[in-house]
């Protein structure tokens, strides 16, 4: 408890106290429509998020500034927007919309930005789980046999660079719907990278290791995967986190071009009708969904690595 007790700790925490003193005693120069409840609410979870860190950090004997200059950081940040915008209201009011009003849109469309949260996980785990796997069988095909290495690296060496964004139009046409043409964008996104990946893993292994595994076909491809596995996996492992950045990247696109749900199609929607606060709001959870899905694939790099 002392670890987590200590100077910067009582800082952040003071910082939080202020903010909510001005939030709540301070009078506002913009006449607000919503509450400050969610706000408030809001202000208390980022906080419990940030004590149950250190102490986790604790935990494993870890002391780190880390997570005390990050909230610091995010209360300075929130207090000049704060500021700024509601108790001075020296900001243009559609632009910046304030704090409360952001917030009051997590309380008043939580089942919508729900909804929305799954349409695109659901949708980015089609894309992005097809590209690694595709990637990978490819790769791993390509480099074991040296005539399709010879035709197919080239190849994708000039694929791999063309943002799959650029297909986007003709995939609308080509594709029976809006959703299956974002998944094979998200796809050609998650594709290249790891199909090339593979390919360099296994064209350079120990040629003897090779030729055991070749020698070994005619026992059955489970022969063969159980030498090549471990030596490709790390690759998989490796590039499970830089993927999920391009496939979110490539959902994000690919809910603007036509889709009908998701984080996406939220922000432009909003954006339409020049409602900032839920274009804000939406932007905030598609931060908290990339955060929750980096953990995970962090875990499972840590939890199945072969030389850990």
């Amino acid at each position: 408890m002392a670890v987590i007790l200590n100077r910067r700790f009582l800082i952040a925490q003071m910082l939080l106290l202020v903010l909510v003193a001005i939030v709540v005693g301070m009078p506002n120069a913009k006449i607000l429509s919503v509450t400050y409840y969610p706000f408030l609410i809001a202000l208390g979870i980022m906080d419990l998020i940030y004590i149950a860190l250190l102490i986790s950090k604790a935990k494993r004997g870890m002391e780190s500034t880390g997570p005390n200059d990050i909230i610091v950081f995010v209360w300075v940040i929130i207090l000049i927007w704060e500021l700024a915008s509601t108790k001075l209201a020296l900001t243009p009011n559609v632009i910046v919309p304030t704090p409360e009003e952001v917030f009051n849109v997590f309380a008043t469309s939580y089942d919508t930005l729900w909804e929305s949260v799954v349409s695109s996980t659901s949708l980015l785990m089609v894309g992005y789980l097809g590209g690694i796997l595709a990637g990978v069988v490819l790769g791993v095909i390509c480099g074991w046999i040296p005539r399709l290495r010879e035709m197919f690296f080239p190849i994708a060496n000039v694929m791999a660079p063309i943002p799959p964004t650029v297909f986007a139009p003709y995939l609308v046409v080509l594709m029976p719907t809006f959703r299956s043409a974002s998944a094979c964008i998200i796809l050609l996104g998650v594709f290249w990278p790891q199909f090339l990946n593979m390919v360099l893993r296994v064209s350079s292994l120990d040629p003897k290791l090779m030729d055991n595994a070749r020698a070994l076909c005619v026992k059955g491809p489970a022969m063969v995967t159980k030498i090549i596995l471990p030596y490709v996996t790390p690759g998989i492992l490796q590039g499970l986190r830089v993927s999920l950045t391009t496939a979110f990247l490539m959902l994000t696109f690919a809910e603007m071009i036509g889709a009908r749900a998701g984080i996406g199609f939220f922000i432009t929607n909003a954006n339409i009708y020049a409602n900032y606060a839920a274009v804000i709001a939406g932007i905030i959870v598609c931060g908290v969904v990339v955060t929750v899905l980096s953990a995970i694939t962090s875990w499972v790099q840590r939890r199945f690595t072969l030389w850990r």
